[in-house]
């Protein structure tokens, strides 16, 4: 008898666990960046949402752009639940409908009680999109390889001066912009000029004379290795970066001038299974405490102003929305950009691929 009792309850046990969904652990797909960035989510509140709702977080990292998000949404194949993207991309993502509508209403308000609507900065919530950081591209370089350091942005584009290799984000963003800088265009007018044929071409004509010593990159990790590798004498890369790379013993430093910053939002692809999942998700993840801590871990500025009081002191002179970094900072366009990036996009490959002459003596 006791072994017959034993061989049902197994048989029962056997079918539970069998049962589609009965003992599955509730999953969800969050895609993000790379290196201390994705650390910085990961311990700032992915393990405590994990803790705290049972759900499993996978993260996936990528490299930016809606194109598989683009893929998935139309063929009702989303793989993707919640995507970290630059505000140029969710733009664009929305006006195409591939992302779900956000309704701010629901988000919590700060922990000082203010409401969403009045706690988060800036134009950091859009109809498809929660803003949850803001990032700066600078031009970083070791301050130990260099008998004196960059002092303007100009002296990325000086080649006599300050010789050797450049590191540069394969993208016309960003670059086409401190082109024109160098070149003597006011802050305050870049895209007043970018708008122009004749504003675009004096972009790529400053950027053809450092071309030949150009290495691109297209992860925030791969600027890093080249600048920690020596591969290159400057680079530009996310500000956030460089305290990881500081606190492994690297000596890299930041050049603040004409910092470019920019806002990321959490957006959730349309047609997914896990819609609701995934909007829980970003309201946990862009609470004052949830966006402060991740400020512990990596210094860019968090979109909510009632956690900027929690975010540690020491983290504030490297913050992007620092007073000091902002003097002579440049808001990234996102809506420029949103409208520009594929016809200005099918120039820049146009004119990296474009074999150039390297001159006989290479600057070190």
């Amino acid at each position: 008898m006791c072994h017959r009792f034993l061989s049902r309850l197994i048989l029962l046990l056997a079918s539970l666990c069998a049962a589609p969904g009965i003992a599955a652990q509730e999953q969800l797909n969050v895609v993000s960046w790379d290196g201390a960035y994705v650390r910085s989510q990961v311990l700032g509140f992915i393990r405590d949402y994990e803790e705290e709702t049972g759900v499993r977080v996978n993260v996936i990292q990528y490299s930016g752009g809606i194109d598989e998000i683009r893929q998935q949404v139309r063929a009702w194949n989303v793989q993707w639940d919640v995507v970290d993207l630059e505000m140029f991309d969710a733009i664009r993502a929305c006006e195409e409908g591939l992302l779900e509508p956000m309704d701010h209403s629901l988000l919590p308000p700060g922990e000082d009680g203010t409401p969403a609507s009045e706690d988060f900065i800036g134009v950091s919530l859009t109809p498809c999109g929660v803003g949850n950081m803001v990032g700066a591209t600078v031009v970083s370089y070791d301050h130990e390889r260099l008998d004196s350091p960059p002092q303007s942005i100009a002296d990325f584009f000086d080649l006599n001066a300050f010789p050797g290799r450049r590191g540069l984000r394969r993208t016309p963003q960003g670059n086409l912009e401190w082109a024109l800088v160098a070149d003597g265009v006011p802050r305050d007018r870049v895209y007043e000029v970018l708008s122009t044929e004749e504003g675009l071409d004096r972009a790529f004509a400053m950027l053809d004379r450092i071309k030949p010593y150009v290495d691109w990159w297209r992860t925030g990790e791969e600027a890093l290795r080249l600048l920690e590798t020596g591969a290159v004498t400057m680079s530009s890369v996310y500000s956030g970066r460089i305290l990881a790379a500081q606190e492994r013993g690297e000596t890299l430093a930041i050049l603040w001038d004409h910092q470019l910053w920019f806002y990321d939002v959490w957006g959730v692809p349309r047609n997914g299974r896990n819609t609701e999942r995934a909007m829980d998700f970003v309201r946990y993840a862009t609470t004052t405490q949830a966006l402060a801590r991740q400020a512990s871990y990596i210094p860019y500025g968090p979109v909510r102003r009632s956690s900027i009081e929690q975010v540690p002191e020491a983290m504030h002179p490297m913050l992007p929305t620092a007073e000091q970094n902002q003097e002579t900072a440049i808001e990234l366009n996102a809506r420029w950009w949103s409208e520009n990036l594929e016809q200005i996009n099918r120039r820049f490959e146009r004119w990296v691929e474009r074999p150039v002459m390297v001159p006989r003596a290479l600057p070190r």
